[in-house]
């Protein structure tokens, strides 16, 4: 029976992932979800229901231990599916270099580095 389930981001605040899970009106269960991150689980997942909206809002806390270099990936899964529901990534230290802000940041350095170099050429050559 295929289940209709969302576990939408809200936000990463404070090093906490919040998100939102919704499912078919029919499915009134308590969501029994697991975080992953390399295989290990991460202790600490709140899920609390909202009647009024009919959701549950989930709070998974991120281990300091967990932070790391390059792109660490957590998992949300449904346990008693086997499922994964969602997943989220933190990215840090060495892998920023190859990210597309970065490169902006360059590129604008050196538009105006070519700026200064071409208005100093206009007034060199304004005098010819």
């Amino acid at each position: 029976m295929e289940r209709d389930v969302t576990l939408t981001k809200l936000r990463l605040i404070e090093g906490v992932w919040h998100g939102v899970l919704t499912r078919g009106k029919h499915d009134t269960r308590q969501p029994d979800l697991v975080v992953t991150h390399l295989d290990h689980e991460i202790k600490g997942v709140e899920v609390e229901h909202d009647r009024v909206e009919e959701c549950w809002y989930v709070r998974v806390p991120i281990p300091a231990d967990r932070i790391a270099d390059g792109v660490q990936t957590f998992l949300v899964r449904d346990r008693q599916e086997d499922s994964v529901l969602a997943s989220f990534a933190i990215v840090a230290g060495d892998a920023l270099a190859e990210d597309i802000r970065a490169e902006i940041g360059l590129l604008r350095a050196e538009l105006d580095m070519l700026k200064k170099a071409f208005r100093r050429h206009c007034v060199e050559t304004a005098g010819d």
